[in-house]
């Protein structure tokens, strides 16, 4: 829970779309304060590490962007994150 991988086999189409916009979104330098303390978001698995190792925040499929620090199993998951994830499995 909080975290989004996509498979090999997810169709080439609709996440590349979204691959990019969450790229560009991770880009940006503000990092949010907010309810990011009260959800588990989904982030890319390699962003969750990379944040890890060098601190760098990361960006949400909902568009939350911190420093993850808190297990993310204690927390529910994110509504905006997980209907993100929803339309990106249905394409």
């Amino acid at each position: 829970m909080g975290i989004f991988t996509r498979g090999d086999s997810s169709p080439a189409g609709g996440t590349d779309v979204l691959d990019r916009e969450l790229e560009e979104l991770l880009n940006q330098d503000q990092v949010e304060d907010g309810d990011h303390e009260r959800f588990s978001h989904y982030v890319p698995k390699d962003k969750i590490l990379e944040s890890a190792m060098t601190g760098k925040p990361v960006r949400a499929l909902c568009g939350k962007k911190w420093t993850p620090s808190r297990d993310p199993e204690k927390f529910p998951v994110c509504p905006d994150c997980k209907r993100v994830y929803e339309r990106m499995r249905k394409d």
